[in-house]
């Protein structure tokens, strides 16, 4: 029986249903967190969830999906959004009574909590990973999942003091990168460091005010592969860090940066250098530019 054959539930159409209430409920932390679930909202955040939810009941894992509601216009255009999960169908007014967005894009998931423990994510021995240190809008932490995510991280890890990941706004920002790596919450930032560094796992401060230059760092990067003799001590940046390196580069808050504390731990602390009038980075773009620059030199390396 195909997803159209399937008996359906009857459409959805009052806006002030206990449903449209409880789904909605969730753009708020404390139902958030009392029922350790969220909202994806739009058809790309529903289809990476479903993908997600599909590859875990497969393994025998725990659902990534609860509930789908879809309206008519969507599944249409998206048939395969009923494969899955069993959507509920509903109009566009009761979707837009349990979507956080102005203007719903006919699909929202009610999701579980997808993070991991830290401890999962250091057992794979991980290469890269982008640590976010009390990085507060939520815009900004999507926009770094999402950087992490393109750029082949294997995980994202955000500390005490940070952003709800679960935020809606958040959870949008990443378009659907959320439900492509580990991610790991509410980590102790002191805790953390002590473990990555007795994994041997590099620690970048990205600070503007660093000793080390981004581009130089590339530059050593790439003469170590054109000549391997080059990089220990006729390298212009001998003792410095490698990129090629497994590595955790740490992006600090929008307002601050990163504190004295972060930043002694730190092995290193590396400025991404700015050429024109700007006084500084969005710690997005900052951490796009970090992350893809490690990346590119771990995957040569590999080569």
């Amino acid at each position: 029986m195909n997803a159209s054959e399937r008996p359906q539930a009857p459409l959805l159409t009052n806006p002030r249903a206990d449903r449209v209430r409880e789904v909605a409920k969730l753009a708020g932390r404390s139902a958030r967190l009392r029922q350790k679930r969220f909202l994806a909202e739009g058809p790309q955040a529903v289809r990476e969830a479903l993908r997600l939810h599909q590859t875990r009941r497969t393994a025998g894992e725990a659902a990534v999906v609860d509930e789908v509601y879809l309206t008519a216009e969507t599944l249409e255009r998206y048939p395969e959004f009923g494969s899955v999960v069993p959507p509920r169908m509903v109009t566009p007014e009761v979707l837009a009574g349990m979507s956080s967005t102005v203007t719903p894009q006919g699909a929202v998931a009610v999701c579980r909590f997808i993070d991991s423990p830290l401890t999962a994510v250091l057992q794979r021995r991980p290469r890269l990973i982008a640590v976010l240190v009390e990085v507060r809008d939520p815009g900004n932490a999507g926009t770094i999942l999402r950087a992490a995510d393109s750029a082949g991280a294997d995980a994202v890890v955000l500390t005490s003091g940070s952003v709800d990941i679960y935020n809606p706004k958040a959870v949008r920002s990443t378009v659907g990168s959320l439900f492509h790596l580990p991610v790991v919450v509410g980590i102790d930032p002191g805790t953390l460091l002590r473990e990555l560094s007795d994994r041997a796992v590099t620690l970048l401060a990205a600070d503007g005010y660093g000793t080390w230059n981004l581009d130089r760092l590339q530059d050593a990067s790439a003469a170590r592969r054109l000549a391997p003799s080059i990089g220990s001590t006729d390298s212009p940046d001998a003792g410095g860090p490698f990129l090629e390196a497994p590595t955790a580069w740490l992006f600090g808050n929008e307002a601050q940066g990163l504190g004295q504390d972060v930043l002694q731990a730190a092995d290193y602390r590396v400025s991404v250098p700015i050429y024109g009038s700007a006084e500084s980075l969005n710690v997005g773009t900052a951490a796009t530019v970090c992350l893809y620059a490690s990346a590119r030199a771990q995957r040569l390396e590999g080569r």
